[in-house]
Order: C-alpha cells, then structure tokens, then sequence
C-alpha cells in the first residue's frame, strides 16, 4: 500500500493540472476528505494505483479524475503520446481525423485530442457531429490520413468512456505501436508542456458521410432482391441516422424504429448495459417487433460498430441470433454471391468464434486465418474479403472500413433475408443447411463480471496450475497456454483446450471487468431429420461445458 501523504501528494499535482471544472471539483472533495476517512483513501489509491493502458480496443474506463479514469487530463496526454509517435515516424504534418459518439465528455475529448495535434503540427480534422465508429474508420482511409481517433466506449455502461487510435491502414494499433505510443504518453510530464490551441482544426462537413454512404452500395450485389422488412434499435446510440440513409439508399424498406431507444442519449435509461448481448437489453426492440411483424430485428450497439440480428419463432417470439450464427450466415451468402477471383478471398475470424467458417471456406477454395481477439488483428489480415468475431462484429468490405462495422453487416443480413424471402426461406432454414452440410457448430460464453480484478488473475491462475484433464465428459486432448504464442498467433493473455467434438477458449476481457470463457461444440448431422437430437445434444454438452468449467476456474 502506498503511502498516504505520497498519494494525496500525486493527488494534488493532478489537481493543480487538470483542465476540466468537473473532475477537478470531484477531485478537490476528494483530497479534502482523505485524511480522515479510509473509503475515500482506498477511492484515491484506486484511481491513481496505474494509468489506463491500450487494450483490446485501445484506452476505456470510466469517466473520473485520475490517471485510471477516463478524464481531458488522461485523454490530453494520450494525445500528446500519439502526435509524438507519428512525428518519430516522421508524420510532421500529416493529418489526423477524428470521431466521437454521444457519451458523455466524447465531444470535449474529441476537441481536446484537435487542439493537442493542432499544437504539436500535425493538422486535425474533426467529424461534423456524433457518428458511427465506421464513419470514423472509413474516413482515415478516404481523407489520406496518417492516423485516426475514435472517442467511444462502444457498448460499455453509461459511466464508461473510451479512445481508439487507427493508423493510416484504417486499422486499429497492435504492438509495438501501441507500447510506443504509450512510452510517449508516459514521457509527458506536464499538461503545461502540450501546446493546446483554441483553434486551428479543421471541422469536416457532410461529405465525409456522404462518401462512407456512397461506399455501402459496393457491399450488395447489383439487382439483388431488398425486401425484407425490419425493426431497428440504435440502443441509444448514434446509428439510427446513418443506418436508415445507408437503408434508403439501398432500396429496402423503412425499418420500424424502437422509438424509446432511437435517439443518442448517454444515460441509456431503458438498458442497465448497452449492449445486444446483455439480458433485457432488447426486450424493447421485440416488442415493438411483435406489433409491427417484420421479418428481422436489427439493433446497433451505441457506436454502431456491431450488428445484432433476430428472427420470428413461432406467433409473437423472437430469438436473437448468436454471432457466430450470423458470422457463417454472411459468409455463406458471400459464397453464394461468388467471391472474385481477382479480388481478397481470404475469410478470417477471431481465435474465440466458430470453426464453422474455417469449414465454409475450405469447401468453397477460399483462404481462411484464425487471429487474436480483436479487430485491430483480424483487420490486418492479407487478401481479406471478409471477416467476423462472435461479439457481433463483422468487416464485410475491408477495402472501405478495415474495422467491424454494423451499418453494412445490416445490409447484407438484409440482402440476405430478402434473398431468402423470395425463395420461401428464412435465415434459420439457411443455418439448418450448413448443419446437415458441415455439423452442428453451437456456440455459448461463459461470461464472469467481477468488481475486484484479481478474481480473474486468479482463475487464470488456478487453471495453469491445475488443468482440467475431462470437461463435460470429454478428455481434454490438448492444452495450450496462450502466453507463450503459436505458430500462426503472437501472445496473448488465454488458455485454449481442445476436447474430441469441443474447443473451449479462456481469457481476461479487453474491454470490460470480466472473464469469458468461449465454448463449441460440433455434432454431426446426417440429415434434416437428425437436427432436433442434434441440437438436444449440443445444448447438453455445452451445459456440461459451463458447469464444469466453471468448478475448474473457481468462478
């Protein structure tokens, strides 16, 4: 434990930095209250134990004073970080874009990260107006910049905030760029040495939108039915707007909108986590879909990086489609399409989604990658045409937004779904054929939220030690520590089992004070008949999965 007149110290020397009203109020109340009170002690030791470090989708915390929170003070430095490391790289001048959401602080943050560049000589260039992550990353590679900024939180609770940093790919940072960056972040001594002018910065117009809606024609094929109707929810966040041009300009019908959720609000009053995923969260969005009967329900997270697909079941039921039921959905409607010869014809998904799409590309003679968690890997993979993750992400035109992008999967769900309507079909019936064709690939997570970090240290650490040797019945066959890397993988954080008919995958979130644990299973089918006990016998074993799993972890 650190001493307590050297941390109400550090206390002080942020305070008389920080730049913002707020946190420094916040802050104030607190140093006055430390001396005699070990809550408010133990509240300081917590926001200054650390500083925020780049993750899976860069820096994300919640909003506070201090170096672990999310603040202008962490943001200015981060900033300042970034413009030292592209002007090493010898950027001097090169421009960089940048984007923000509707949370709160997103816009301070947004202007804060235009004036540090303006000061350091690069020039900045700001969106008109809260949009999608995917605008963000398109215009990186539209605009010729050298890198980009996205202040977001994506789906994380309404205290939370973020910032993500492109490089001029369009991608998000990998090592070592972002322990470079992070050096230089950490070379920045004092506020009062980063030039921040009030002005300077260039503050983009419609066309940048315009040009990223211009770009979603290239994600359907020409003539393609557009007939499927659909309830939309933007889960409070800012897709709504984008979503339904990119719709109208495509010819579908007007999706109905989940009015309580449509408009950007960064309290998120109807969800507890803005999240698709998240239980409750889309209670909403089904029920406006059991007046209106469409024929999907769509819904973005909050920075519309992520898309979520329902389907009807029955009179009035919904279920939500898992994401790796989607991810192999939009593949094989891309191999029905044809993939160009001359074009990317790789696939590529994360180490933590189904094998079944390394199944649909080897059939159809395509490449397939296996990546790291995260995007900002699977982004990078050469010759790709398409590529997923479980957690709702999919980059279906790598060549206009090398990031995932819920606006066009939502489009080409649609196209696919329309597709299906006029042949008398639906997406399950789809699913059902790649299961008499490849096996019965289900899916489920195992997915732990914690309040005190070292509950999932030490999980990890009980499942290095003492390694499962039978999950769910199934001899574990092969275990592997992630740490030390592959062949094809760098490392990571994980553990990985494989068992005969299952794979289970273990690591630490990237995002979010949680441990998720990714489990498979695959069933053969012999043929439509078969499904029913096929299924029976999937949701069986990944219940032992989980509970197994669980006593092993200690969770």
């Amino acid at each position: 434990m650190q001493d307590h007149g050297e941390l109400i110290a550090r206390a002080q020397a942020w305070l008389a930095e920080d730049p913002d009203p707020e946190t420094r109020e916040e802050l104030a109340k607190l140093v006055d209250a430390a001396p005699g009170s070990p809550a408010v002690l133990d509240e300081l030791a917590a926001r200054f134990a650390g500083t925020l470090q780049f993750g899976t989708a860069g820096l994300r915390g919640e909003l506070g004073a201090g170096p672990l929170r999310m603040n202008r003070s962490v943001v200015i430095r981060a900033a300042a970080g970034l413009a030292a490391y592209l002007k090493g790289k010898g950027h001097t001048d090169g421009l960089v874009v940048i984007g923000y959401d509707a949370r709160y602080k997103s816009a301070d943050f947004a202007r804060d990260t235009a004036a540090v560049m303006t000061g350091a000589g690069l020039r900045a260039a700001v969106l008109p107006r809260p949009l999608p992550t995917p605008v963000l990353a398109f215009a990186i590679r539209h605009l010729g910049a050298v890198a980009g900024v996205e202040v977001t939180a994506s789906h994380n609770p309404p205290r939370d905030n973020g910032y993500k940093v492109y490089l001029g790919d369009g991608s998000q940072i990998v090592p070592p760029a972002d322990g470079e960056i992070a050096a230089e972040i950490a070379a920045v001594r004092s506020l009062h040495d980063v030039p921040r002018p009030e002005g300077g910065w260039q503050t983009l117009g419609e066309d940048v939108l315009e040009a990223y809606l211009a770009r979603t024609d290239a994600v359907l094929a020409q003539g393609s039915p557009r007939t499927a109707t659909t309830v939309y929810t933007a889960m409070h966040g800012v897709g709504k707007d984008t979503l339904l041009a990119a719709f109208a300009r495509a010819g579908f019908p007007a999706p109905v909108l989940v009015a309580e959720q449509a408009e950007p609000d960064p309290d998120f009053p109807t969800v507890a986590f803005p999240n698709p995923e998240e239980p409750g969260a889309m209670d909403l969005a089904f029920a406006t879909a059991r007046e209106a009967r469409p024929d999907l329900v769509i819904a973005n997270d909050p920075d519309a990086d992520r898309c979520a697909v329902a389907v009807p079941v029955g009179d009035g039921d919904w279920r939500m489609l898992r994401g790796d039921e989607v991810g192999a959905l939009l593949a094989a409607h891309l191999v029905r399409r044809g993939v160009a010869a001359d074009g990317p014809r790789t696939f590529a998904e994360s180490i933590v989604s189904s094998s079944l799409l390394g199944r649909i590309a080897e059939k159809a003679g395509l490449g397939y990658e296996e990546t790291l968690t995260g995007f900002k890997w699977i982004a990078r993979v050469d010759g790709l045409r398409y590529g997923y993750e479980e957690a709702l992400g999919y980059c279906v035109d790598p060549e206009g937004v090398r990031d995932k992008d819920g606006i066009t999967a939502a489009l080409l769900v649609t196209e696919l779904a329309s597709g299906l309507k006029e042949e008398g079909r639906t997406l399950l019936d789809l699913l059902d054929d790649l299961a008499v064709e490849h096996g019965l690939h289900a899916t489920d997570q195992l997915s732990v939220r914690v309040e005190d970090l070292s509950l999932i240290a030490a999980a990890m650490r009980r499942l290095r030690e003492q390694q499962p040797e039978r999950l769910a019945g199934l001899a574990v066959t092969r275990a592997e520590d992630l740490t030390k890397g592959t062949e094809t993988l760098p490392p990571t954080d994980g553990l990985r089992y494989t068992l005969d008919g299952a794979r289970v995958i273990v690591r630490p979130s990237g995002t979010e004070p949680k441990l998720k644990c990714y489990l498979e299973v695959v069933v053969p089918v012999a043929d439509r008949a078969a499904l029913p006990a096929a299924h029976a016998k999937a949701a069986e074993l990944l219940a032992a999965l989980k509970r197994d799993l669980a006593e092993a972890a200690g969770i």
